[in-house]
């Protein structure tokens, strides 16, 4: 996918006030400071579309952007810390909890996990909460450039197989690096195929 245009479209915090569900939706969300800003920049090949941060806790609303007037990517609020306080957080969680569930032109969850760190409890259990939720997810592994390719890819791994003890089915994954833009023609590929079967559903079938 050559992405020609990106444009903010909408920031907020209820569901009912997102964009006409019109277009194919994809979101991304990982734990506070996992890389989300910067990996949505390399992908539509800007530096600023998502605005990058290094404190935890920057993205604190649903945040629509329009890509190629065609789908729509969202930038949703990270989970587990962040220096907010526990209301502030379960305002967050409540929001993101409705959105995932009712946002009916969803395709699929992008989410993203630090590949230098070793399984993190928070990590499978948001996405034991997809799995209870019936929401598609894929996961993007980040920050592959801050160790080996081989270390990298022995945690990537030792992360999946640690999901093979609850899930039956494993989504696709990515690994990524926003320095070495490591993954973006994997995954732009990927959103490629997702946006033309939800154009073409008829194509889908046969």
């Amino acid at each position: 996918m050559d992405i020609k245009s990106a444009t903010y479209l909408i920031s907020n915090v209820r569901v009912d006030a997102c964009p006409t569900p019109d277009m194919p939706e994809f979101a991304f969300i990982g734990r506070s400071n996992v890389g989300k800003s910067s990996l949505i920049n390399m992908l539509t090949s800007s530096t600023k579309l998502a605005k990058v941060s290094s404190n935890p806790g920057k993205t604190q609303t649903i945040n629509h952007f329009i890509i190629n007037k065609n789908w729509y990517l969202v930038d949703l609020p990270g989970y587990g810390y962040a220096k907010v306080s526990q209301t502030q957080r379960a305002a967050w969680q409540k929001m993101i909890a409705n959105y995932l569930q009712k946002r009916e032109n969803l395709v699929t969850v992008f989410v993203l996990i630090d590949v230098r760190l070793k399984p993190q409890k928070n990590d499978l259990d948001f996405l034991a909460q997809l799995g209870e939720w019936k929401v598609p997810f894929n996961i993007v592994f980040t920050k592959a450039d801050k160790i080996t390719q081989r270390e990298a890819s022995k945690n990537a791994k030792q992360f999946i197989e640690t999901m093979r003890q609850e899930w039956q089915f494993i989504p696709r994954s990515f690994i990524t690096s926003t320095v070495k833009h490591l993954g973006k023609i994997e995954l732009l590929g990927y959103l490629d195929e997702m946006i033309f079967d939800w154009h073409n559903p008829e194509a889908e079938e046969h």
